[in-house]
């Protein structure tokens, strides 16, 4: 397999046992945080019930947790209206099986995590982009997504709040999307994953599609980002919309599941458990990415560089000078100052040079790394 210029250089710097600041984690159970695993450890521990009761949507108990959770945030959602899967990931695999022929398109955000191309290649399906905007905010390009729609476009989907421009939908926008879409007869698909790290308030973000009736929406999340427990693989499709739909919809659903029936028990049982276990890692996760992202616009203060504004999620788009390509300036970083940045271009950033910092980053490492970055500009 080819690799970059880029890895090659990280992995011999790890092979000579560098020390790297790395600002790039993702993974929260490797982030320095106060982790439970003891409590986790013991809600498992504590399990005494572990019969095989496939239920293709699964677990009741679970799904009311879930719907819990939701009623929680103010989003009415029934337990009967949501599906366990082992993952978003899944998620996005089985919606792509239930609205997809081999060929059909699904219209997807850029900027944005490059995971979908690579999800909907395994369907057979294309990713055809619709574009977010910046001007001091980000918004949804609404006339990139109506002129991306054709005769084989079977969905939209939307990350709110996206990764890494951490950007929520308005309500207006979010209104005028559903209405095309209604329009269209195209469901939406909503990652919400980071919809519970928003770094200030606001009024007019949407939270949630979860309880949307204008159109069939499948919003999705789970334990790996709104607990800090990838781990556990456990995520959850939310069907709403109009009701023969969303009926017809959850029953082709079941069949899907039904084949694979993935989730695993113990993980299903210990739900409840997990999710007030998640809150303490949640509220952890909020804390230091405010903190980092308040720090990096102190720290960058009158610096050849830019913080673009973000609303939400665990990364934060850093604008530096395009004396470099992003390749050159990344491997520099990693060369001179031992410091592991994300390129832009990996997120499908429009034009160059950005680096993507990860805002889950121990705070003294996120700090020092920061002062390194401008060191080189």
């Amino acid at each position: 397999m080819r690799t970059s210029r880029f890895a090659d250089a990280l992995a011999s710097h790890r092979q000579a046992g560098t020390r790297l600041l790395d600002l790039t984690i993702s993974n929260p159970t490797a982030a320095n945080l106060i982790y439970p695993h003891g409590e986790i450890a013991n809600v498992l521990g504590c399990l005494r019930q572990f019969d095989y009761q496939p239920d293709p949507a699964g677990s009741f108990k679970a799904r009311q947790a879930i719907a819990g959770m939701y009623g929680a945030n103010g989003i009415a959602v029934a337990a009967e209206h949501i599906l366990l899967t082992a993952s978003t990931s899944e998620a996005y695999a089985h919606l792509f099986k239930l609205l997809c022929d081999p060929g059909d398109e699904i219209l997807v955000p850029l900027p944005s995590y490059p995971l979908f191309e690579f999800l909907a290649a395994l369907e057979g399906v294309r990713t055809v982009p619709y574009w977010l905007r910046y001007d001091g905010n980000w918004h949804v390009d609404l006339a990139s997504v109506e002129s991306a729609i054709n005769g084989r476009t079977r969905a939209i989907v939307v990350v709110n709040p996206n990764n890494p421009t951490g950007s929520f939908l308005k309500r207006e926008e979010a209104a005028a999307l559903v209405e095309l879409a209604r329009r269209k007869n195209l469901p939406v698909i909503s990652d919400e994953v980071f919809t519970n790290f928003a770094l200030s308030a606001a009024h007019d973000r949407v939270q949630s599609f979860a309880d949307r009736s204008e159109t069939l929406v499948f919003s999705l999340n789970g334990l790996s980002k709104s607990c800090g427990m990838p781990q556990m693989k456990l995520g959850w499709i939310v069907i709403s919309g109009p009701d023969e739909a969303a009926r017809q919809s959850r029953e082709r659903l079941e069949f899907i599941l039904d084949t694979y029936l993935s989730p695993s028990t113990p993980v299903q049982s210990a739900l409840p458990s997990l999710l007030a276990i998640g809150q303490g890692v949640r509220q952890q996760i909020q804390e230091r990415t405010r903190r980092n992202y308040e720090a990096l616009k102190h720290i960058l203060a009158g610096a050849p560089a830019n913080a673009l504004h973000t609303e939400a999620g665990w990364s934060a788009i850093v604008q530096i000078p395009r004396t470099r390509s992003e390749e050159e300036w990344i491997l520099t970083l990693l060369d001179q100052q031992n410091v592991v940045t994300q390129r832009g271009y990996f997120f499908d950033m429009p034009n160059e040079a950005y680096l993507v910092l990860s805002l889950l980053t121990d705070p003294e490492v996120f700090d020092e790394g920061v002062k390194r970055i401008i060191g080189s500009l």
